[in-house]
């Protein structure tokens, strides 16, 4: 099945695509060019230059690990934490953000829904309000001509 391959890439020559000239003369089954796997050797970003694994936050991220709850303490916090307990710190704060955020868009619904009411109870509406402005403005701008 293969040698049937390989004769109509050699018949096509030029008019294949680039990726599939690279695997030209390589049997498919051994060829994973595009599979390469990231080499284990390089140091990760959670260890610092002394190879001792670990992150030093910033300020801000050691406000993030107190009002995540991580620790109870500013002096709490070591100066080396883990990268992974930064992280799990700004989700927590992320998702208590969005439930602060959808807890004030539901007040802000039902205030604009208490408001809308009362004004339909003084017979107010946008309309009307409009109405009376530009009468307004066109006495003001009647009175102003001489």
């Amino acid at each position: 099945m293969w040698g049937r391959a390989d004769r109509a890439v050699k018949l096509l020559g030029r008019n294949i695509p680039s990726v599939l000239r690279m695997t030209e003369g390589v049997d498919p089954k051994i060829s994973r060019r595009l599979c390469i796997k990231p080499q284990q050797g390089l140091q990760s970003k959670s260890r610092s230059a002394s190879g001792v694994p670990g992150y030093k936050p910033t300020d801000w991220e050691r406000k993030f690990l107190l009002w995540a709850g991580h620790y109870k303490k500013p002096e709490d916090i070591p100066e080396i934490v883990s990268l992974e307990t930064v992280r799990a710190a700004k989700s927590t704060l992320r998702v208590r953000f969005s439930y602060v955020m959808i807890a004030l868009t539901i007040l802000g619904c039902i205030t604009m829904v208490i408001r809308g009411k009362q004004a339909m109870k003084r017979h107010e509406s946008l309309t009307s309000i409009n109405l009376e402005k530009k009468a307004q403005l066109r006495a003001e701008g009647a009175s102003a001509k001489p």
